[in-house]
């Protein structure tokens, strides 16, 4: 009896140094990262919109951090940070939805709980007002991770999820976009980047020392029939284990290929390689060497946090173990 528990305990120690499981602990610092998508910033960017922004991203951050505060779990804060960000027109996301090539709104959406592995996901849906508030009703109250189309509308209204006529996502600055990309080859328009970003995400660590990520989008511009991006796919652009979590932004279809958030919380849990190193890896070399770009945010159960990105800028904001609030738009630049 003896010898199978000082196993057990050699085996935990083992499991634990590698970061494969993490304890809760009372008296974990909470950490909370958004992000407002990846891309070509720059050129589109006025003072008054910058401003614009700032303050959207500080009012979403302040949302899930204020819970996280509470004590509330660590999905309860990115679902609150991304609600926010879907809510306000400026991001591709929600009411800021881009229009498909049919010109309508399809948005995507997706939340993982690190400690349980218990993951909710939409896609396609046309007249849900959060996608995130439907993927978390997916994740408590179906047996099942993924909804689509009209199902997961159908799903929306038996959980009291709040529908909206498709004129709530109309924007003239997403219209006007889709008008010029119609202007364009669709063939070249498939390689060209700048048509490829716009995403929000979460990722938070609680007081419990628990991990979740959110991730909500509206795809891309001028999209074809039923196009999915790697938001909604568990291990793609969304997850969360007990040892990381991450939303991604970028091109999509190069962080389903590569199954990125995947792969690099498992070479942070099983390999232990550091948070920084595995999401440059991923992100920063493997993405860009297959075609695609864009970023990421990350926390691991430390209360580490990884931000890369390989495009002009990426919206982010975060609060960490400093308890200091964080927003940048640019590469160095941060207040």
């Amino acid at each position: 009896m003896m010898l199978t528990n000082i196993r057990r305990l050699i085996l935990c120690g083992v499991l634990l140094s590698s970061g494969a499981v993490s304890l809760a602990h009372a008296d974990t610092v909470p950490v909370l990262v958004i992000h407002g998508g990846a891309g070509v910033i720059r050129k589109g960017m006025t003072p008054e919109r910058e401003k614009t922004v700032r303050a959207a991203l500080k009012e979403a951050l302040e949302a899930g951090y204020k819970l996280l505060q509470e004590g509330k779990p660590a999905t309860d804060a990115v679902e609150a940070s991304v609600q926010v960000l879907e809510d306000n027109p400026e991001f591709n996301a929600g009411r800021g939805a881009v229009f498909t090539h049919s010109g309508q709104n399809e948005m995507d959406a997706a939340i993982m709980d690190g400690a349980t592995l218990r993951v909710g996901a939409v896609a396609g849906v046309k007249h849900v007002k959060n996608p995130i508030a439907l993927a978390r009703a997916v994740m408590d109250h179906s047996p099942h991770v993924f909804l689509i189309g009209d199902g997961a509308e159908e799903f929306a209204k038996t959980q009291g999820i709040e529908l909206v006529d498709a004129s709530w996502f109309r924007t003239e600055r997403r219209w006007q976009q889709l008008q010029e990309a119609l202007k364009k080859d669709r063939l070249k328009q498939e390689k060209d980047p700048d048509t490829h970003h716009g995403t929000v995400g979460a990722v938070a660590l609680d007081r419990d020392g628990h991990l979740a990520a959110a991730t909500s989008t509206g795809g891309l511009t001028d999209k074809l029939w039923g196009r999915v991006g790697d938001s909604p796919i568990p291990g793609a652009g969304t997850y969360a284990n007990e040892g990381c979590a991450m939303s991604g932004t970028g091109w999509g279809e190069y962080y389903i290929r590569t199954v990125a958030a995947h792969e690099i919380c498992m070479r942070v849990t099983m390999m232990g390689q550091p948070l920084d190193q595995a999401a440059e890896q991923v992100i920063n070399k493997e993405i860009p060497h297959l075609g695609g770009d864009g970023g990421a945010i990350l926390v691991d159960a430390k209360g580490n946090i990884a931000m890369p990105f390989n495009t002009d800028g990426m919206y982010r904001a975060w609060i960490g173990r400093d308890g200091v609030t964080h927003v940048a738009i640019l590469k160095d630049d941060v207040r």
